[in-house]
């Protein structure tokens, strides 16, 4: 048996895994726009030399910008993630790269990982606490990012697994969520990122008038819906009109004394005042959103750590999106089909990814969007999406301010709703609402090359994205 698996840097640890040019590496997302251990890794590779390389990394921020050079030197030729901030984004919509970015989701992502879809050769794990032999958390350690779902199917099935941490524990470190039986080798570095990173978006409650009359309709749509009974289950996003719907929820819950049976996703510091306030038997959590998150998965045994294929593959015999009730997701634009878009901005520019968005919209009995009518003087609702990123038959529910508009194949939920004297609209009207106060935009420019392709859960193709004409000066 071994003494240790510790060695002495990443350069090593490139060099022992057998990295060749035209590998796969990967990488997750848990401690989001504070990470550097991707750009720490991506340095190392680059200076052995190793060029043509696939990253598949769950998702990248800002902060994984550096790797725009990479792509640029021929270090890294393809990109699969589920999700890509602005920065990077940008870059790619104007065509650093020559091949299209693979945009997976948080389920088909670990589905197609397993099924050797897209093997991965060596897996580099960012881990808060680790041990000498591997066994890894990201509960406890000076950079704690709570669950490692994310990285749970890249640690099971990659060819090579790297260990990288900043707080090496004694052996056994227990409440591991990795184990040492797939660890290769481990890595002690001063810092594997910033914990004030981890904080997604907002992740405060809105504040803004129109944002709390949306919040407070979506609540009023899940009362009336049919479903808010004993068991219930539920997900939201970390944007500050999904956390009001959620509190608005959380108050109703508790006054009609209904016990939910499970919150699911990335969890918020919200989700967890819902668990300790009795609304919930348990959270289940495939990423935390922000530090109070990280708290309760370290501290309470009903907030329960899940992987990426438990959270919502396809392909497993069972995920827990599968048995949601509702979800409230966001938009950056709805069309007149109930398609959405999370992909793409209103230049085209790509800016976001599905992420578990449509993974949850097809699982759950009540998939709902929370949006506004318009942004910055753009209509959301249009004819058409200029990126399908959710299919229509999977949404539900569009909640604005000027109304609720309930898809035609829910004539049930329409019904009820109507009955509740809550604001039923057809999507046409909401568009037409919006063109009155912005006017009807022109259509975005596109220019006549894939620059990525958006991958539906189950493995189709469901739109392509094309670069943005004359973006060369944003690099």
């Amino acid at each position: 048996m071994k003494d240790s698996k510790v060695i002495k840097n990443i350069a090593e640890a490139v060099a022992l895994s057998g990295l060749k040019s035209g590998m796969t590496v990967s990488f997750h997302h848990h401690l989001r726009n504070g990470d550097y251990v991707l750009n720490m890794v991506m340095e190392q590779i680059a200076n052995a030399g190793i060029k043509d390389l696939t990253v598949n990394a769950s998702s990248l921020f800002d902060i994984h910008a550096p790797i725009i050079d990479h792509i640029k030197n021929g270090v890294v030729t393809t990109i699969q993630t589920d999700y890509m901030s602005a920065k990077i984004g940008k870059a790619i919509s104007s065509g650093v790269m020559q091949n299209p970015v693979q945009f997976r989701t948080h389920g088909g992502r670990p589905g197609d990982i397993e099924s050797g879809k897209t093997p991965i050769d060596v897996a580099f794990i960012a881990a808060p606490s680790a041990d000498c032999m591997g066994n890894c958390s990201g509960k406890i350690g000076k950079s704690a990012c709570g669950s490692l779902g994310y990285a749970y199917p890249d640690a099971m099935n990659a060819k090579k697994v790297i260990v990288i941490t900043d707080n090496l524990a004694p052996y056994p470190l227990l409440g591991w969520s990795i184990s040492e039986t797939y660890v290769d080798h481990v890595v002690v570095v001063d810092e594997i990122g910033d914990i004030n990173g981890i904080v997604s978006g907002t992740t405060k409650i809105t504040r803004d008038p129109v944002g709390l009359v949306m919040a407070q309709r979506a609540a009023q749509v899940i009362k009336n819906s049919g479903l808010l009974k004993d068991g219930f289950s539920f997900q939201t996003g970390a944007g500050g009109a999904s956390l009001a719907a959620a509190k608005f929820l959380k108050d109703i819950m508790l006054k009609e004394n209904i016990k939910g049976s499970f919150g699911l996703g990335g969890i918020t510091g919200y989700m967890v005042d819902m668990l300790e306030a009795g609304c919930f038997e348990a959270l289940l959590d495939v990423q935390c959103f922000d530090l109070k998150a990280v708290e309760s998965i370290r501290n309470n045994p009903r907030h329960c750590e899940i992987s990426a294929s438990h959270y919502a593959s396809p392909y497993a015999p069972s995920a827990v999106v599968d048995s949601l009730d509702v979800v409230i997701l966001g938009a950056t634009e709805v069309d007149t089909d109930f398609n959405v878009n999370v992909h793409t901005n209103s230049n085209g520019y790509i800016m976001g990814g599905s992420g578990g968005h449509s993974d949850t919209a097809a699982g759950a009995k009540l998939a709902m969007i929370i949006a506004p009518l318009f942004r910055a003087r753009l209509p959301i609702v249009t004819d058409r999406v200029n990126t399908i990123s959710t299919p229509g038959r999977d949404i539900d529910v569009l909640v604005t301010q000027a109304g609720i508009a309930v898809n035609p194949k829910n004539a049930e939920l329409a019904a009820r709703l109507k009955d509740a004297g809550l604001p039923v609209v057809d999507i046409h009207e909401l568009k037409e609402i919006a063109e009155r106060t912005t006017g009807k935009p022109q259509p975005i420019a596109k220019g006549d090359r894939a620059v990525a392709n958006v991958i539906y859960r189950d493995g189709t193709i469901i739109d392509t994205i094309y670069n943005v004409p004359n973006a060369g000066g944003i690099l």
